[in-house]
């Protein structure tokens, strides 16, 4: 059954009424500085905007959207419109959203905080019915704290919040890593490297501690020179590669921390003699398909958008428990990268 939208809750929200009297300006002043007018000084401005900034006030967009006929709606921000797995997610997401008589308004916000925090303060002042997010590194979400209060459901993706308590949807990234470098000691790997992303993001550091749990439980010396975590661009992973290769015992296998990094060593190893058995974290298109085909752990992002699109609306029908975090299993998919032994010595 369709979830009917929660009441919000008994918090007034600041007006333009309110932002003109705490600056000493006319209604007309405020107007100009939030549609960016002219005809303001530069001093006035930034009285403006730091009461603006103080009060929390948001524009509402809410009127205009009903004299244009639209529809309730929730808003989804994501970091990368590119990667395959957000498509999925989205997908999820926005048959959720339909199936509760709602659009699904999305942006991305192309892996910066200022972009995100932006996209969400602007879907807010739509007033949108919610938010799905899929955090950017880095950022803080101090700034929807006020939307929060004044009722406002938020659920996270992937990533949990910073700065704010809200609904969070994860993968186990750390049994899944677990799982894949225990799949190489299972068939006779000892030095096995770890390529992933920057350890300051959430799921790589998991996926990192995933990969040393496993080395430990079967025995084996974690080696750092065998840890590269950089951004997933060519250059720095044929680096990485080669800093590898240059080691006195160089890996007979890799794990790589997502499919964008995968994709990178690929081709980074298309014309080697001899390649590494490697496990994916992530599945990608054609992955089944490349020579050998390339063993993956596989996320679920339909699944991640179902829970997280369900969550927010249980929100939105009026669930005020506590936050909860919801953590999905991943997938071990044997395709044959993973299973080549390493060679023999001599």
């Amino acid at each position: 059954m369709d979830a009917a939208p929660r009441q919000t809750r008994d918090v007034a929200r600041p007006t333009m009424k309110d932002v003109a009297r705490e600056a000493a300006v006319g209604l007309k002043t405020v107007s100009r500085v939030v549609n960016g007018e002219p005809g303001v000084s530069e001093a006035t401005i930034a009285r403006v905007r730091d009461v603006i900034s103080r009060l929390g006030y948001r524009r509402d967009d809410a009127a205009r959207e009903l004299r244009n006929g639209q529809v309730a709606s929730i808003g989804l921000i994501l970091e990368d419109s590119t990667d395959p797995f957000y498509a999925h997610l989205v997908g999820a997401v926005q048959d959720v959203a339909q199936a509760n008589g709602m659009l699904a308004l999305t942006g991305t916000s192309d892996e910066d905080p200022a972009a995100e925090r932006d996209l969400g303060l602007a879907l807010c002042a739509r007033r949108v019915q919610g938010l799905v997010i899929v955090p950017a590194p880095g950022a803080d979400h101090h700034y929807l704290a006020p939307e929060l209060a004044a009722g406002m459901a938020a659920v996270f993706v992937d990533r949990p919040p910073v700065g704010v308590r809200a609904d969070t949807v994860l993968t186990d990234n750390r049994g899944g890593a677990r799982a894949a470098t225990a799949h190489l000691i299972a068939h006779g790997h000892r030095r096995i490297a770890f390529l992933a992303d920057a350890p300051g993001i959430f799921t790589a550091a998991l996926r990192r501690e995933g990969y040393r749990d496993a080395l430990a439980a079967a025995g084996i010396p974690a080696d750092e020179a065998l840890i590269a975590m950089e951004t997933p661009l060519p250059e720095a992973v044929r680096a990485a590669l080669r800093a590898f290769e240059r080691l006195d015992r160089p890996p007979t296998a890799l794990v790589t921390g997502n499919n964008r990094t995968t994709v990178a060593v690929l081709r980074a190893l298309a014309q080697a003699a001899v390649r590494p058995a490697i496990v994916g974290f992530d599945d990608f298109e054609l992955a089944d398909l490349m020579t050998p085909p390339v063993t993956v752990v596989a996320q679920d992002p339909v699944g991640m958008g179902r829970a997280a699109a369900h969550a927010l609306f249980r929100r939105l029908a009026g669930d005020d428990s506590p936050a909860r975090s919801i953590e999905l299993p991943t997938r071990l998919i044997a395709r044959g990268s993973g299973e080549t032994p390493p060679p023999t010595p001599g």
